[in-house]
């Protein structure tokens, strides 16, 4: 059957995927239950800021052996953040659309909130308790109107050949990396860790020093409140995390100028450098990691010596790394959906474990799930005990409070303000 695309979204748009619903695929597996008509015909369109979306198109396949005749298209939007609330109120509105937890509590996106399905209404049937319900986010009226289908988290890319070579096991606790990266050194490994040298997520002071701080916050709920109304005082509590990131950057594991000079980026020479295969341990969120598939074959380092690699979160603390789960996108349903209830069809097709493990599987992101993917690159995060084991949502913290805690690790990691001055700072330090 030959799938035509239809009008559009009349707004400038970069990339256009439209899938085909034909040609030969495996049998769906019976473990979903149509609730229309097999030859029910009907387009739908999912907006979103992704260049590609591959997973989501291998879903789209598997959604055709129930609908063969349904027309399923990916469109990706320019400048999204500032037009997908007008778009859903267009002429030509996407049925799904990508959302993110940050966009709850801000004023500029109420008008997109008030377009969206209520996907927690019982009597459209969407399952989702096999997501992590630390992951699923209300509004003020308790309602879901996004399901998470992603998730990130920050922690390192480690080599795994290196640590077999030189008879090592990927170190688990602070100590234990000492212990490691003195080995890797005397080995002959100039930095056994490295990572970017930026203000940012994906920068190698908020992959190692942002989870162990998440975890202080959690335990001192009562200061939440002191934090994110960026009260001086409420800095103290991030001494811990400070101290911790000041004696690591000042110890044998990392150098600092030499991951300057030769990573530029926090994503494709982040990737790139690390495929070079002589470092041990690469800092990185699960966002640049799911970069690494489709670069493999385009480093030549990596395609004439490949190796074994995983993502652990960084052992930073004494008892351990902490895995803090963040949320990549979420997906929401347009209630303007011309085809609404084929909306929901679809979105109740894909709120699975099998469907959303593949399609993270396939991303090489987290699936929000209890099995951190069908990725085996991620199993290590399985060895995280619960205690340390979190979602961002749980420390309560306000994007103001991150970015402060951001600067704070950006100018004691790079030596321009020391623990006590830092601590003292909170609230006024300059942000990049």
């Amino acid at each position: 059957m030959k799938k035509t695309p239809g009008i559009l979204l009349s707004l400038s748009m970069a990339v256009v995927l439209l899938l085909q619903g034909c040609g030969s695929v495996k049998s769906a597996e019976e473990d979903f239950v149509p609730k229309y008509d097999k030859d029910t015909e009907f387009s739908l369109t999912v907006a979103g800021s992704y260049g590609n979306f591959e997973s989501l198109e291998a879903e789209f396949e598997r959604f055709y052996e129930y609908y063969p005749n349904a027309n399923l298209q990916y469109v990706t939007m320019d400048d999204y953040n500032n037009v997908i609330s007008s778009a859903l109120l267009n002429s030509e509105p996407p049925d799904i659309f990508t959302t993110n937890s940050w966009m709850i509590g801000d004023e500029a996106y109420n008008d997109l909130f008030d377009s969206c399905e209520v996907l927690s209404d019982p009597s459209l049937d969407i399952d989702y308790s096999c997501i992590k319900e630390s992951l699923i986010r209300t509004d003020d009226s308790d309602r879901v109107l996004m399901l998470p289908i992603f998730t990130t988290s920050y922690g390192m890319l480690v080599n795994m050949d290196i640590f077999e070579k030189e008879g090592l096991k990927v170190p688990a606790d602070y100590g234990e990396l000492l212990t490691v990266c003195g080995k890797l050194k005397s080995a002959g490994y100039d930095s056994p860790m490295m990572g970017v040298d930026r203000f940012s997520g994906s920068g190698l002071y908020n992959c190692f020093a942002y989870p162990m701080f998440a975890n202080d916050v959690i335990k001192n709920s009562d200061r939440i409140d002191a934090l994110n109304a960026l009260e001086p005082s409420s800095g103290e509590l991030m001494r811990p995390a400070l101290e911790r990131l000041d004696e690591f950057v000042n110890s044998d594991c990392i150098d600092l100028e030499k991951c300057r000079e030769e990573i530029t980026d926090e994503y494709d020479s982040v990737i790139m450098r690390f495929f070079e295969g002589d470092v041990p341990m690469m800092f990185a969120t699960g966002d640049v990691v799911s970069g690494t598939a489709k670069r493999e074959s385009r480093s030549d380092a990596f395609v004439a010596h490949p190796f074994q690699y995983r993502f652990y979160a960084a052992p930073a603390g004494d008892d351990g790394g902490y895995f803090i789960n963040s949320i990549s996108i979420c997906f929401s349903v347009n209630q303007h959906s011309r085809n609404i209830d084929m909306a929901n069809e679809f979105m109740r097709f894909l709120i699975s474990r099998k469907e959303l493990g593949n399609m993270a599987g396939l991303k090489r992101l987290i699936a929000p799930l209890d099995d951190f993917s069908s990725d085996g690159i991620y199993s290590g995060l399985a060895e995280i005990p619960e205690e340390r084991s979190f979602s961002d949502k749980e420390t309560g913290l306000l994007d103001p409070a991150v970015r402060q805690f951001r600067a704070a690790i950006y100018e004691v990691g790079n030596g321009n303000m020391t623990v006590d001055e830092a601590v003292a700072a909170y609230g006024k330090i300059p942000e990049e």
